[in-house]
């Protein structure tokens, strides 16, 4: 029997996974893989970017991927290679190389780029299918080119050029108040760096967080010395030339008139699914490129996507006919790691012949969690309550809140019928993990709210707690790892958190969670709770 030829397009953190799953196959001589990479260099984790932009942590610790190990069972990776069309009819991708590859099954795993906002001095391109037929060779796996001074933060060379800024103490602007611009924000001001945050909605994370919370994290950007300018829309760039000539961002112009001067402005806009592959293949694409549950295109049954690039619609002959669809790519590392271990044990059971054994992954709402020095901020579910809403209209909503903005601290918790749906959390850590564990398992709240804020109290002793440190309890949301797995890596040697990461991959997605596998391990170490484990 042939080999099932798998082709995958990308070669960030899912791709990785995607290789890791299905190199089961490759080695049996069921699968034959081929892996395109657009970048040099071996797959790592994009989510530690910011860190690695302000010299917190070192490219190898980065890694993800592992092509020795790839290579070695049979597959076949190319860096720095990209697929620059794809033939449907003939089931064949052309290559940068001028190489051209069959497949049986290919495989989307392109991730996003970062959004270029509409402003007078920076070019940014269209990439609709009349835009990418007639630049194609400009437009297809290329982000656009922008001005010296200006930078997004989605890959190595991106991280270089805030690096560089922040090791001279320059002024960098932050355009735009979400997840992935704050963390950079913090850390650059953190290591010393002059920042200033623009954005133009009325708090930090306003997709996230409600007005309440959002004005304490705003304090609480501000008590760390980063500026933060509200209300702001940002309208043009204005340029220096230096001394050797070069022309070089200057100032951000925004609608209301002001002029914001620094060395470095970082783009932190969103970002968008890269789909220029999918719409020159005449593949259906909304905001990702349209998949089904179980991840193969509307369009073609041979094709796939995972990750960023993937827009997950269960297709109805209503939909099939609407211009718009609901739903996007979730923009987050732990949804489409699942997918990518889903699908590659999919393939493994279509090369063997035998029955997929597993449903496809079905997502929850996904936790938002902000990852900063002496900042903690987490949020899910909707937040748009009011404790004060008349009860009529919502008969089964109950909205507890409680602020001390003096100390940076907040909570908002939304049930139904007294099951939690939707909370935020703002310098309270201990109590967001006790929501968390409570949102993950469907779980009622206490009849009196006030109890879970003593989980931040100068009395609480989270080794006493024994819920917090049950076996079943998820410590890592992004690989599923428990307190009961972490105990038996640790049981087999591996004392600190790294050696965990390496062992069970818990912390090395977000690393939102080493906090609580460094406490699970120190428990561990010490049954009175005393860490004697290093991080």
């Amino acid at each position: 029997m042939s080999p099932l030829h798998v082709v995958l397009v990308g070669y960030g953190p899912v791709g990785a996974r995607f290789v890791e799953e299905i190199l089961p196959g490759v080695r049996t001589g069921a699968v034959a893989l081929t892996v395109l990479a657009g970048e040099d260099v071996e797959a790592y984790n994009r989510v530690l970017v910011a860190e690695y932009a302000v010299g917190n942590t070192e490219l190898d610790a980065m890694f993800v991927g592992d092509r020795e190990t790839a290579e070695e069972a049979g597959a076949r990776v190319l860096l720095g290679v990209d697929v620059t069309a794809v033939d449907r009819a003939a089931r064949t991708v052309a290559l940068s190389t001028g190489e051209t590859l069959a497949y049986d099954r290919l495989v989307l795993a392109t991730g996003a780029r970062a959004n270029v906002p509409t402003l007078d001095g920076i070019e940014r391109h269209r990439r609709d299918l009349a835009s990418l037929e007639k630049y194609g060779a400009q437009l297809v796996a290329r982000d656009d080119d922008l001005p010296a001074g200006i930078t997004a933060l989605r890959d190595l060379a991106d991280a270089e050029r805030v690096l560089e800024a922040v090791r001279a103490r320059r002024r960098i602007i932050v355009l735009g108040a979400g997840v992935l611009g704050l963390e950079l924000a913090l850390a650059a001001a953190h290591a010393g760096a002059q920042v200033c945050v623009v954005h133009h909605g009325p708090h930090p994370m306003p997709r996230n967080l409600d007005r309440g919370g959002g004005h304490v994290l705003r304090s609480a950007l501000r008590r760390t010395g980063i500026q933060v300018i509200a209300h702001s829309r940002a309208e043009a760039v204005a340029f220096r030339t230096g001394e050797d000539g070069e022309r070089r961002f200057d100032m951000l112009v925004t609608a209301d008139g002001k002029q914001i001067r620094g060395d470095l402005l970082v783009l932190s806009c969103g970002v968008s699914p890269r789909t220029e592959l999918a719409v020159l293949a005449g593949l259906r694409t909304a905001s990702g490129v349209v998949v089904h549950p179980s991840l193969a295109s509307w369009t073609d049954p041979a094709i796939f996507a995972i990750g960023d690039c993937a827009q997950v619609v269960e297709r109805t002959e209503e939909l099939a006919r609407q211009r718009t669809l609901p739903g996007a790519p979730s923009g987050l590392i732990a949804p489409g790691w699942r997918q990518a271990a889903w699908l590659a044990g999919s393939f493994l059971d279509e090369a063997v012949e035998r029955p997929t054994s597993a449903t496809p992954p079905v997502e929850r709402e996904p936790l938002v969690m902000l990852k900063a020095e002496h900042i903690d901020v987490v949020a899910v579910g909707d937040l748009g309550g009011d404790p004060f809403d008349d009860d009529a209209l919502h008969p089964r909503r109950r909205v507890s809140q409680w602020a001390d903005p003096e100390h940076l601290r907040y909570v908002k918790m939304v049930t139904e019928d007294g099951v939690l749906t939707g909370f935020a959390s703002v310098g309270m850590p201990r109590t967001a993990a006790e929501l968390t564990l409570l949102f993950e398992r469907g779980g009622e709240l206490p009849a009196d709210r006030s109890i879970l804020l003593r989980f931040d109290g100068p009395d609480y002793d989270p080794a006493a707690d024994a819920d917090a440190f049950a076996p079943a309890t998820t410590v890592c949301w992004c690989n599923a790892v428990t307190v009961g797995r972490i105990e038996e890596s640790a049981a087999c040697g591996n004392t600190t958190v790294e050696c965990v990461g390496r062992d069970t991959r818990a912390g090395t997605g977000c690393g939102g969670c080493r906090g609580r596998i460094a406490e699970v391990l120190a428990r561990v170490g010490d049954p009175d709770g005393e860490p004697t484990l290093t991080v």
